[in-house]
């Protein structure tokens, strides 16, 4: 008997349903996880997904693309397959998928994390007898503090550099990372200030219900001064350009998972680093695991031969997945780390986007 799902040329399928999960190529129907473009791609004739990613794949794909959607628990039905779409707490509107047919059933994670983040519905644990999880963080050396330990580190530097007349530019993903970082951040230091791709996704998701706190979008005109004691918020690509002379005297730092690996934050040129990241660290995707009871696990996208052998050495029937997912993120960074080694230079690779 055939697997509810596989892994085709063109993703994670279900040939019952003639469906594809995230699919990395152009496919009949897809059900998207959520809308960072290493897993919501254009080409695709019809898509499924959440309210919220469905506006955010409007706003970074094109409005023609015809997409239904789901809300969370709402269960639809295709040749007998029922799907349904389950918070994964990476971003706002990131849902795991739920595929049932004739009583098995299988979940596919998307990226999730286990930290509530002020702007994403919570992780949702869905039992199942496959889970096909993620393990970007997939290493015993990734293991987050309190978001609320991170922020006051933010804060302490931001509040420094506005005492010294320092502009404050924090490099954070335009869709899910920056907002994450409005939302934590103490906003009486100064104003927070967001690049234009920030803006956009900032505008879609206040639309979408998401509630942010007091931001302004850079312009041409935005005065000089106006840095002075402020938090900028940008992608990392903008940073050390012509964009940001204006800005000048700044600090820079990058809020990412991959600043827990020495070396990341000198190789991007950073003041800071700080260990921020909107995917599940060691110690949340094995809970992960745990509380899905399934009996089969598929990891994929990330540190996926390390995950699966330890998974199955404690008992699992575990496997590994390559997956095109990551283009966006920096997932498929990989290193051979020691298990036992809590700082280590990182492999010798580009500084990787964020995540």
């Amino acid at each position: 008997m055939p697997s509810l799902l596989s892994f085709s040329p063109q993703g994670i399928y279900c040939e019952q349903a003639g469906v594809h999960i995230d699919p990395w190529k152009g496919v009949d129907r897809a059900v998207i996880t959520h809308a960072h473009s290493d897993h919501a791609r254009a080409g695709s004739k019809h898509y499924l997904a959440h309210p919220t990613t469905k506006h955010l794949m409007h706003a970074r794909i094109g409005a023609d693309l015809d997409i239904e959607t789901l809300w969370p628990g709402q269960v639809g039905t295709i040749n007998g397959v029922k799907f349904s779409l389950h918070p994964a707490g990476h971003i706002p509107g990131s849902m795991q998928v739920r595929v049932e047919y004739k009583g098995e059933v299988w979940v596919a994670s998307g990226d999730y994390k286990r930290q509530h983040d002020g702007i994403s519905e919570p992780f949702e644990p869905v039992k199942c007898h496959t889970f096909i999880t993620e393990c970007t963080f997939g290493l015993p050396i990734y293991s987050w503090q309190e978001p609320s330990v991170v922020f006051n580190e933010i804060n302490t530097w931001w509040r420094k550099n506005a005492a010294n007349g320092l502009c404050s530019v924090i490099s954070a993903y335009s869709l899910g990372k920056a907002q994450r970082v409005m939302k934590g951040v103490d906003r009486s230091i100064g104003p927070i200030l967001v690049h234009g791709a920030v803006a956009n996704m900032n505008g879609v998701l206040e639309n979408c219900g998401v509630k942010l706190p007091t931001w302004e979008p850079i312009t041409a005109d935005t005065p000089r001064e106006h840095f002075r004691n402020a938090l900028v918020i940008t992608p990392g690509s903008a940073i050390g350009t012509p964009w940001t002379n204006k800005m000048k005297p700044y600090s820079s730092a990058m809020a990412s998972g991959w600043m827990q690996l020495r070396g990341w934050r000198r190789r991007g040129n950073l003041d800071k680093g700080f260990v921020l990241s909107d995917h599940a660290d060691w110690p949340a995707l094995l809970q992960a695991v745990n509380e899905t009871g399934a009996e089969r696990i598929i990891a994929t996208h990330g540190y996926t031969d390390v995950f699966s052998q330890y998974l199955r050495s404690v008992g699992f029937d575990a496997t590994a997945e390559s997956t095109e997912f990551g283009s966006e993120d920096g997932s498929e960074q990989r290193a051979d780390i020691p298990d036992s080694t809590r700082s280590v230079d990182p492999p010798d690779r580009p500084m990787p986007t964020e995540e």
